[in-house]
């Protein structure tokens, strides 16, 4: 069984039981999917196997405080369609990334305890991290979940916090750890190295005439995590990591707009547009910069391109940035 769905609601599919048998269901932001969403997922794949019924991913998009904060969103570590595809190859039978908006905000604890996971996917088991909260005003708890489960004939577990080297595992230190531009300390939290994945659009063309021609990934109107210029391996091309020099964000030179990842792959001659790929953040070269021309951009540009050929020299490319995104929907 694969199920994928958008909306759990019971106005959704005039409230069709998503899962008649029964479903064991964790639910969370699972931006990244670091360890520790990693380890939630697992406990919960693990019960549905033991009990004979599917494992269901509960998500939300746009994660709750982006609604919230919408002028100053919080960055985002991995786009929807990542999120997907990752809870898919860690073992979800059933992926439901939620509408958060108004309404779904309004609902109470109480409302999205049965009319969600009892009614939509007849919820056995509820697996959560810690101090998790959902439902109006975050009132709803494991303490809650447990009261509910009682009534209505499910049980619910908080799994505990994951640490690595003395650090608890979180989305936060990760989003630190990449401003910093640690990506070492990135990939122990996330349990492999740091990735974007996605389709490779046209942009303006503009490398193509500066001498270095760009494969460019949009961020789907998301905020980034990280911003500069950045050593990578790109993966998706021949059949193994290809060394590259990479730019993420507006493009200030060039009065750009909208946060756009831009790989140029060494000595690489070919047509990417429409492949899909992932990039592989290795180390930061520098922050983003407004030249005053082209030609003092182009000269920057060389020097990053050294810069990035020297550090990839002694860098091991790894398969696993992508491992976890094999699957698609």
């Amino acid at each position: 069984m694969t199920l994928f769905f958008r909306d759990a609601s019971p106005a959704a599919g005039h409230g069709r039981a998503l899962c008649p048998q029964g479903s064991v269901v964790c639910i969370g932001a699972f931006d990244g999917l670091h360890l520790g969403h990693r380890a939630l997922v697992g406990h919960a794949v693990a019960r549905a196997r033991a009990v004979g019924v599917p494992a269901v991913a509960l998500s939300f998009e746009p994660m709750p405080r982006e609604l919230f904060a919408r002028g100053a969103p919080p960055p985002r570590l991995m786009l929807p369609r990542a999120k997907l595809e990752g809870l898919c190859a860690l073992g979800c039978d059933g992926v439901g990334l939620l509408r958060f908006d108004a309404t779904l905000a309004a609902m109470s604890a109480e409302d999205f305890v049965r009319q969600v996971l009892v009614a939509r996917l007849g919820v056995r088991e509820v697996w959560v991290g810690p101090g998790f909260h959902f439902g109006r005003g975050r009132a709803g708890d494991i303490a809650l979940l447990r009261a509910l489960g009682e009534a209505c004939g499910f049980t619910a577990h908080e799994i505990a916090p994951v640490h690595v080297d003395g650090e608890r595992v979180s989305s936060t230190a990760i989003r630190a750890a990449l401003v910093l531009g640690d990506f070492d300390q990135a990939a122990r939290l996330l349990g492999r190295p740091y990735a974007i994945g996605g389709r490779v659009v046209r942009g303006q063309q503009l490398g193509r005439t500066l001498g270095y021609p760009t494969a460019n990934l949009r961020y789907g109107g998301k905020t980034p995590a990280l911003r500069g210029i950045f050593a990578t391996w790109v993966h998706g091309i021949g059949g193994r990591p290809w060394p590259s020099v990479s730019s993420f964000g507006t493009r200030p030179t060039v009065d750009g707009q909208e946060p756009l990842l831009e790989a140029h792959l060494f000595d690489f001659e070919g047509d990417l547009y429409g492949r899909r790929i992932e990039v592989e953040f290795v180390a930061h070269l520098r922050d983003e910069e407004k030249f005053p021309d082209l030609p003092s951009l182009v000269a920057q540009m060389h020097h990053d391109e050294a810069r990035a050929r020297a550090i990839l020299q002694h860098d091991a490319p790894s398969g696993a940035a992508a491992a976890v995104q094999s699957c698609r929907a």
